[in-house]
Formats: C-alpha cells, structure tokens, sequence
C-alpha cells in the first residue's frame, strides 16, 4: 500500500470505523484512541497490505484493540478497591425508540453488539464480518440472530417505548 493508497483509505473509512467503535464502546474519547490506533497499526503494516484489503484489515485492527481496551477498563475497575453504590432512581419511559435501541444495545454481550453492529449500522456481509471477527459465516449468523432477538424482546415492551 503506497501513502497515497494509505491516506484515500483513512478518507474512506475513518467516519466508518470511528462510528463502529463508538456503537460498540460509548465512549467518544476511547474511540477516538481506538480508531488511531488501528491506523498506526496499518501504517506500521502498510507495506504488506493491498488496497484492497486495506478495509477488511482495519475493521479486523480496530476490533482487535477495542477489545483489548474493554479487557483493559474491566481490569482497572476489578481493581479499584473503592466500591461506589448505585443510588436507586426511579425508571421512567423513553419516548425515544433511538435511546432505547441504545439502552438494548448496551445490554447485548460483546461479541452480538458486535456482529450487530456490523451487519445493521455498518452494512457488512456475514463472510466480512467473519474475517473481521474472526467468526465462520454461522457463528455470525447465529450471534446477529440472538442479538436480534434480545433486541426485539427489549424494544418489544411498551413500557419502554411509551
């Protein structure tokens, strides 16, 4: 991958990646961290990636370090000592289904957020997804499956929507 190909490649992809990360994060900051991350990585690598390729390696890099970072916040909060207690509120209805697809999402584990994301909000195949992942084509299918379902059951009450 020559500069050139390098630098159309952060143009094309950089909004993509960083909306992916965040979907999946929720942080604006961390995901910006992420997002350049994975693009150090690809520059280090830069030599021995095609064009081509060049989208599927960053989505599969910027995967690889969110999940690294999430394992790495888990850790650092196991580890504080001091224990802050949830202050008891009282839940209220959304009536925007956006905050409570986001809710939904917040609930799904890593992996279906994950797959999730990438197949509804980014528009991958179940082949790319698989690549990125690290997934077969029916693991994918599977998690999008679960996640959608879990979705649906947590949308599907009224109370949440009212």
């Amino acid at each position: 991958m020559t500069t050139a190909e390098y630098n159309t490649c952060v143009d094309n992809h950089a909004d993509g990646v960083y909306r992916f990360v965040l979907k999946n994060i929720g942080d604006r900051e961390r995901a910006q961290d992420i997002v350049q991350e994975a693009f150090s990585r690809m520059w280090e690598k830069a030599g021995d990636i095609s064009s081509a390729k060049a989208r599927s390696y960053l989505f599969t890099t910027a995967y690889h370090t969110m999940i690294d970072d999430i394992r790495r916040v888990k850790r650092l909060s196991r580890m504080d000592e001091t224990q802050q207690f949830e202050v008891p509120h009282a839940s209220h209805g959304y009536s925007d289904l956006k905050e409570v697809l986001e809710e939904a999402l917040t609930r799904l584990p890593e992996i279906q957020k994950t797959v999730i994301t990438l197949r509804d909000y980014e528009g991958y195949s179940y082949e790319e997804i698989g690549e990125i992942t690290g997934l077969n084509p029916s693991q994918v299918k599977v998690y999008i499956y679960r996640a959608r379902v879990t979705l649906k059951n947590y949308i599907g009450r009224l109370d949440r929507v009212i």
